[in-house]
Order: C-alpha cells, then structure tokens, then sequence
C-alpha cells in the first residue's frame, strides 16, 4: 500500500473529510468530524495511525513488527503502521476499515444515521 492507495481507501468510505489541521505535513482523515487515520507526509517510511480496539491493538503489536502503538496519540486506542510490506494489502484495508467503523460506532445515532442517507 502506498499513499495514493491509502488516500482513495478513505475517500471512498461515507462522511469522510480529508485535512490538514495540524500543519501540511500530516494528513488527516475524518468522519462526521471525527479523526479515524492520520498520516505523515514527511516520514522517511509509509506509516499511517488507525485506531482499534483495545486489546485488538495490543494482539497485533505481539504478532506483527510493523504495528505499534500509537505516535502521538493514546497508546491503548491507537496504532501506528509501518506499511513495509510485510503485511498484505488486504489486512491494511482492514485496518482502516476497522478505524473508521469503531469511530462511526461512536458517533451519536442521529450522525450515524446522516451516513446512511
């Protein structure tokens, strides 16, 4: 996965804002105004922040040397992901994926209702 893929995965999911809130040099993903995968554009590696579910988080870190806790962000609810390519596309989607819909899910249920119209 490269940039470009990452970035057409997040625009195609309902609801999503692309930013730079905090400088040009990190991208921001939003749903309903709500962060779900940051990346910076100035790293030396491809490596992107998602977020997961608590212990999910801390299984994947044990199984996987490209997963980390989260850079900057809280540790329990956020990783980091080196996109080195020792972990197939597939499960980087997922990934993603599994960010935006716990941050949906966290929405009140008229917002995510405004998603599914």
């Amino acid at each position: 996965m490269n940039i470009e893929n990452l970035r057409d995965l997040c625009l195609q999911l309902p609801g999503v804002t692309e930013e730079f809130p905090f400088g040009e040099e990190t991208l921001v993903y939003k749903v309903m105004g709500k962060i779900f995968l940051l990346t910076s554009l100035d790293s030396a590696e491809f490596r992107f922040n998602v977020k997961c579910n608590p212990e999910k988080a801390g299984e994947l870190r044990e199984q996987y040397s490209c997963v980390l806790p989260g850079y900057h962000m809280n540790k329990k609810h956020w990783n980091t992901i080196i996109a080195d390519g020792s972990v197939p596309d597939k499960l980087l989607r997922e990934w993603v994926t599994d960010s935006y819909t716990l941050v949906v899910e966290s929405l009140p249920k008229k917002v995510q209702n405004e998603l599914i119209k």
